[in-house]
């Protein structure tokens, strides 16, 4: 048995947790700890406060007791936010508070782009244009292309845990580019754990999701190999790349 660790902030789109852990078929747990959020917005000093070291830290001895082999911030914006060098910083005090290995969404994205080899992406975000725009530097810093960046000025994780379905095809549509090899969405609170292969036969191209691609990077610390379609194309690529 596999023991996985995350932090997810607040309570918005967590069962998509279990959810994937299903769908690995394998002898992987998932275990999950929710963090105070403070205040729910997606807002820069409002995300600062959310990744904070003590936010942090205070869900973490309850992954060690679960006997979690690895952990992973489960917010794509509480680590983006910091830059690149801050979100490294992040990890490391959360690896030394924690004595396992530790990463962030953020990186989870990085480290899955070179999994898939591509090379420019898309960007369709549920945040604030200003926020998302963030993240694209982030991915910047690590030589990936962003073609474009698509911002649907939402505030609060709250309200993105409502969508459904049809919300989030239409993000995906509307987000997509030609010259994007691959596109991401980055929200953690955003449901997308069953929806992974509509999306990717409706776009023709790979799809990286914050809750997916949040899993493959802890499957990556632990240095397991999961085979699960069902994950889309992120999960049918072996070896994974040791990043």
């Amino acid at each position: 048995m596999t023991a996985l660790g995350f932090l997810y902030p607040g309570h918005s789109a967590e069962d998509d947790y279990p959810r994937i852990e299903q769908l690995l078929g394998s002898d992987i747990r998932v275990d999950l700890v929710h963090t105070d959020i403070g205040e729910d917005a997606h807002r820069v000093d409002a995300l600062l406060e959310m990744g904070s070291a003590g936010r942090l830290a205070a869900g973490v001895q309850e992954l060690r007791h679960a006997g979690a082999e690895a952990v992973v911030w489960a917010c794509t914006s509480g680590s983006f936010v910091y830059g690149w060098d801050g979100a490294q910083e992040q990890v490391r005090s959360l690896a030394q508070t924690a004595g396992m290995p530790a990463s962030s969404t953020s990186f989870a994205f990085a480290h899955a782009v070179k999994e898939l080899g591509a090379r420019r992406v898309a960007i369709g975000a549920t945040y604030p244009d200003d926020v998302a725009r963030l993240f694209a530097e982030f991915l910047r810093s690590d030589g990936v292309e962003v073609v474009s960046v698509n911002s649907s000025g939402i505030i609060t994780a709250a309200e993105v845990g409502t969508w459904g379905e049809a919300e989030l095809l239409a993000l995906a549509r509307n987000s997509d580019h030609p010259d994007a090899e691959a596109l991401l969405l980055p929200d953690t609170a955003l449901h997308t754990a069953a929806h992974i292969p509509a999306l990717e036969k409706e776009l023709g191209k790979p799809i990286l999701t914050a809750n997916q691609v949040t899993v493959w990077e802890c499957l990556r610390l632990a240095d397991r190999r999961v085979n699960a379609p069902e994950l889309g194309a992120l999960f049918t690529r072996e070896p994974i790349v040791q990043a």
